[in-house]
């Protein structure tokens, strides 16, 4: 298949997903990026998601694997028009994490399906960094190392991944877990009230806790962390209903009936996200899900939550 019938398939999907959670969809933001960075997508990793919550209804967002021939992201990024020079750190930190000779195993970007281009992925789950070595490169945002004590007392050590937002000109570090390091949901409360996020539910926390990865958002104006989120294994048939946050019928029905191009059981992740606004569930629908995916390995040797 080439690779722009590879992309328009894509695209067909995203519009879909879109329309099952009311959300708008504009070819001429979507197709640049499948466009740049895609390739034929026969072995991407391809994830469509949309949060809970009022705030955020009418929005969906994807995620898709770089294609490998892709060196450097950002630079694509740029020469395709996607995102501007801006002079900031935020436009050399890659640079400087490719400069550490990392197993970096593959980049990720993360899109909206109506503003386009947002975040590109460094994924290295087989070449753990302390968060030490990240907090000292000369682009991280200086919150980073003015988080090291609150990262050290909540067991948030190993980082398998970063999420650079060329956007929003904030940092997102993926903390690694193994099944006996997952924090349990006491941490997990007290690391949201040392934070200053609003108090969690209890049966929020208890579906946490049992996190395969935790997501930290800080940015270089503050030394404030913006947004925490922690990540339950992926897994078939995970039901939504299950799940102690409640979900609007449009998302309950994306979460049931994305398009995908697997066959088997439909395969989601549902993650939560604390905010300063609030407590929310990110519903993630995969519609490429490739063996060699780092978490669907972890998915083997993790129980998901019921």
């Amino acid at each position: 298949m080439s690779a722009d019938i590879d992309a328009e398939k894509l695209y067909s999907a995203i519009e879909e997903s879109a329309r099952l959670v009311g959300a708008p969809c504009s070819r001429d933001k979507v197709r640049p990026v499948l466009d740049a960075f895609g390739g034929t997508f026969d072995n991407a990793m391809v994830v469509f998601s949309v949060l809970t919550g009022q705030h955020h209804a009418g929005q969906l967002d994807y995620c898709f694997t770089i294609s490998p021939d892709i060196t450097d992201p950002y630079a694509t990024a740029l020469a395709s028009g996607l995102t501007e020079e801006t002079g900031h750190p935020v436009a050399s930190l890659l640079a400087e994490l490719h400069a550490q000779d990392w197993d970096i195993t593959e980049h990720f970007t993360d899109c909206s399906a109506v503003s386009g281009f947002k975040k590109i992925y460094a994924h290295f789950p087989r070449d753990l960094q302390k968060v030490t070595t990240l907090a000292a490169l000369p682009s991280m945002p200086p919150a980073v190392t003015a988080n090291l004590g609150l990262f050290a007392r909540h067991g948030l050590d190993e980082v398998a991944m970063t999420g650079i937002d060329y956007r929003s000109r904030t940092v997102s570090l993926y903390f690694q877990f193994t099944e006996h390091s997952s924090p349990p949901p006491s941490t997990l409360a007290a690391l949201l009230r040392e934070i200053g996020l609003p108090p969690a539910s209890e049966g929020m926390l208890e579906f946490a806790a049992g996190s395969f990865r935790a997501n930290v958002t800080l940015g270089w104006d503050s030394p404030d962390i913006a947004r925490v989120a922690f990540a339950p294994p992926l897994g078939p048939g995970l039901d939504l209903a299950k799940i102690p946050a409640p979900a609007e019928a449009p998302l309950q029905h994306f979460a049931r009936a994305a398009p995908r191009a697997y066959t088997g059981e439909r395969m989601n992740l549902f993650a939560v996200k604390w905010l300063p606004t609030g407590e929310f569930l990110e519903i993630c629908s995969y519609y490429r899900l490739p063996a060699a995916y780092e978490p669907v390995r972890l998915m083997h040797t993790r129980t998901p939550h019921p």
